[in-house]
């Protein structure tokens, strides 16, 4: 029988592979254009209402823990997991299918717009690995160590998931 620290070694290797192949992967994915398809352009408020109700989710995942609701908030983080995998999956689909939309905004807005966007993008990088190690604890069973990466790895998450709908809503005035 495998002991929890092989199993988290393990784990990490994963975790690491994924983290990096994941942005790897979609920056590669990013600029590929699909010949002949039509563009997805429905997608955007799709992906943006998914990031929205991940934010709604994760707060909800909180509230259920601090209320001893674990089971509730295993099933609400997982769902937030799935939300998170399936926004991925449309955000490159449309990028393959559909030309970036430039922000029209001027003046300071351009500044908050490239601000929130920048920061959207580092940390939606930052918080894959975050998440994949916080569940990965709460799977092996190492509750403490979960609960701890957790306070880093939430508010993280929440801002990903929020700026997201943020940057949809300052970008969609200028969507072709």
């Amino acid at each position: 029988m495998e002991t929890v620290e092989l199993k988290e070694k393990r784990f990490n290797r994963l975790i690491t592979v994924v983290s990096i192949l994941v942005p790897v992967v979609v920056a590669i994915l990013f600029g590929v254009k699909l010949p002949n398809v039509e563009p997805l352009t429905f997608l955007p408020p799709i992906y943006a209402t998914v990031n929205g109700l991940t934010a709604l989710l994760l707060i909800l995942a909180v509230w259920a823990i601090k209320q001893g609701k674990q089971r509730l908030h295993q099933n609400v983080m997982n769902i937030c997991i799935a939300l998170s995998v399936l926004f991925l999956m449309m955000y490159i689909a449309y990028h393959m299918t559909s030309e970036s939309t430039p922000f029209g905004g001027e003046g300071n807005i351009r500044y908050v717009y490239y601000f929130i966007l920048f920061t959207h993008i580092i940390l939606s990088i930052v918080i894959i690995p975050l998440v994949l190690k916080t569940y990965a604890r709460a799977y092996l069973g190492k509750f403490k160590a979960h609960r701890k990466l957790a306070k880093i790895t939430f508010p993280i998450w929440l801002y990903v998931a929020v700026t997201g709908v943020v940057v949809y809503v300052m970008i969609s005035p200028y969507y072709a």
